[in-house]
């Protein structure tokens, strides 16, 4: 039937979402591990061909709500998805000085911590299966991450903009008649005001799903 095949595809997706992220998890702990601090500078060149992948592959995911495959709000999820493709392609991936920076390998801690667990999570609920400490952490861990990984991508574009202003790198200089350049630093500064509004919202939108799926009851709903 058609609602099987569509659980059956939106299982694989999730599926190939939980191995990339838990490859570069695994990655990156146990080069922490074997190279400590050194590990940090070129965590970038090691994993951001998968991450890039899989950050490109989360596009789907305004596709599925968009087609009803997927129940969850369209704004929140596209906020959160087009942040992180501008913070990796626009400024991490423009800008090599950028990707040896600490604030790079905790962005990608943070976003690989919230989707592994994010797509175990979707996993086993589109094969029914809710598990109470992890339908918990799912629920919980986003809520002080969010923030924390919004803040990095913050300072990420702080740290940034030096280069971009030295470079000159996406600045446009229209030809005559036009009066009339893009300054790329400009653009990089708004867009952290676009960040931090769209983290309030965003954090308004994870308590209330928070507060859906662990409210008093629900849980036993779910299993009932």
């Amino acid at each position: 039937s058609h609602s099987f095949t569509m659980n059956m595809y939106l299982f694989v997706y999730d599926l190939v979402q939980f191995c990339g992220h838990s490859w570069i998890f695994t990655n990156m702990i146990i080069r922490f591990v074997t190279f400590g601090k050194d590990s940090l500078a070129d965590t970038f060149h090691s994993i951001g061909l998968v991450m890039r992948l899989c950050q490109l592959l989360s596009v789907l995911e305004i596709l599925h709500i968009l087609i009803g495959i997927d129940k969850s709000r369209l704004l929140p999820r596209f906020l959160q998805i087009t942040e992180r493709i501008i913070i990796l392609f626009v400024v991490i991936n423009s800008q090599e000085e950028v990707q040896g920076k600490y604030v790079v390998c905790v962005l990608f801690f943070l976003w690989n911590l919230l989707d592994v667990v994010r797509y175990t999570y979707n996993m086993l609920a589109r094969m029914g299966i809710y598990y109470l400490p992890l339908t918990w952490l799912n629920f919980s861990l986003c809520i002080p991450l969010y923030p924390l990984s919004v803040l990095a991508k913050g300072f990420a574009i702080c740290v940034s903009l030096p280069y971009f202003e030295s470079f000159g790198t996406y600045s446009i200089k229209l030809p005559f008649p036009f009066t009339f350049s893009i300054y790329f630093p400009y653009v990089l500064k708004m867009y952290l005001l676009v960040l931090f509004a769209g983290m309030c919202f965003i954090i308004r939108n994870l308590f209330s799903e928070r507060m859906a799926h662990l409210g008093t009851g629900n849980i036993k709903n779910k299993r009932s």
